[in-house]
């Protein structure tokens, strides 16, 4: 059996940041995520005048209800999302003027379903070029809350921004979602949300949020589910490999966990106990149609594994991949043609036969996810090579030197 030791998980560590500089008090942050990521958030914070100490192990925040230090800033978000969403939706809730801009990829990725939920909420917010898109000013006074309507089908993201607002606003937030895409980060942000003393509640596709503002806590943070994916993924090809991932257990947050049962759909044996989840290869990869909306992030993952597989993969319902850091499902496609496989892909879906994958250069469109899904290909195809294999820096720096060392 090998052990992995996974690096923090992205998505709770931006949650634990934004919830930090929220609450009353100091909040010690364990084992966060060390990534371009979750650096540019923490550096974003700082540029709004939060008081971010970061050793190694541990980060602590102080944190400030009221909102920013800072009365103006220029926040630079990076490459990040989370980064890009959530901090202007934090400074939303302070007082001050606030400009936010963002790397050349984050600025084609959509806002509009979010920042158009901010102004119904009265927020002085203006798009400097594109509608919808970054850069953007914010001109916060406070935020009074009431109700809203949302449009997640293209991120959850939004749902989760303003659901962390929600405790800062004077009176609440009422949100009622009309679709919601990877839903089980919605239920990461609200168990976070509780951790931190909020009462987030659901009710079918309404959530409400009380104004109760956040407390102070120590926080450990869980190892990267979707992280952890690609080394599972290394087991379910290669017969009888068991690969266990400690911190992964039957009470984790991430729905990303949920890959595994689609490796045991296919034909590896997997165990999740408490406090770890293992995966062994079977001697045969099966084919599937599976429905991946929810657990998206894995999909280039599965993609990445797919033509070893007995008979042909088909993921379904993962139209939101087009607008991550590049279009995922057309790059997953255009790879797997390089490498020699049959792809066929529709609005939201992609289809892979069987083959023997042959040595290619993978083109990356600056995507951490596409360079780390088909390192995994390249260990029943060597030779395989990247075209910017140092983007895997957003989320695992560190990845390569890892794998290589895994695989060896």
């Amino acid at each position: 059996m090998t052990v992995i030791e996974i690096p923090g998980s992205k998505s709770v560590t931006a949650r634990a940041l934004f919830l930090a500089a929220a609450a009353e008090g100091t909040t010690t942050l364990l084992l966060p995520l060390v990534s371009d990521d979750t650096e540019g958030f923490a550096e974003g914070l700082v540029s709004l005048g939060y008081d971010v100490e970061r050793t190694p192990g541990a980060w602590r925040i102080q944190g400030r209800p009221a909102g920013p230090a800072a009365t103006e800033a220029d926040v630079y978000c990076r490459d990040g999302a989370t980064t890009a969403r959530f901090l202007p939706t934090l400074a939303a809730a302070g007082h001050g003027s606030y400009r936010f801009d963002a790397s050349a990829q984050m600025r084609r990725r959509p806002l509009a379903p979010l920042t158009r939920a901010l102004q119904d909420l009265g927020v002085d917010l203006t798009h400097e070029e594109a509608d919808g898109h970054h850069p953007l000013r914010i001109a916060a006074h406070g935020i009074k809350g009431g109700g809203l309507t949302l449009d997640a089908g293209q991120s959850s993201q939004y749902l989760t921004a303003l659901l962390l607002l929600g405790p800062l606003t004077a009176e609440g937030l009422r949100i009622t979602v009309t679709d919601l895409v990877s839903a089980p980060y919605i239920e990461i942000t609200l168990a976070m949300m509780r951790s931190f003393g909020a009462r987030p509640t659901r009710e079918g596709n309404v959530f409400t949020v009380p104004p109760t503002g956040y407390r102070a806590t120590t926080y450990a943070i869980e190892p990267d589910a979707s992280t952890a994916g690609y080394f599972f993924a290394t087991a379910a090809l290669t017969p009888g490999r068991e690969i266990t991932v400690p911190g992964l257990g039957t009470g984790a947050l991430q729905g990303d966990l949920g890959f595994v049962e689609v490796l045991s759909r296919m034909g590896a044996d997997v165990r999740t106990t408490a406090d770890a989840t293992t995966v062994t290869g079977p001697a045969r990869l099966r084919g599937l149609t599976v429905n991946m909306r929810d657990i998206s992030d894995t999909m280039p993952t599965l993609a990445a594994i797919a033509p070893y597989a007995t008979s042909p993969v088909r993921i379904e319902d993962v139209g939101n991949t087009r607008v991550k850091e590049c279009d995922r499902l057309e790059a997953c496609a255009e790879n797997l043609r390089a490498l020699g496989i049959e792809v066929a892909t529709g609005p939201d879906w992609i289809e892979i036969r069987p083959g023997t994958p042959r040595p290619a250069e993978i083109t990356t469109h600056g995507d951490h996810r596409i360079v780390m899904s088909f390192a995994v290909t390249g260990l029943r195809t060597p030779g395989i090579t990247f075209d910017d294999p140092g983007c895997v820096r957003k989320t695992f720096p560190g990845f390569h030197e890892a794998f290589a060392a895994f695989t060896a």
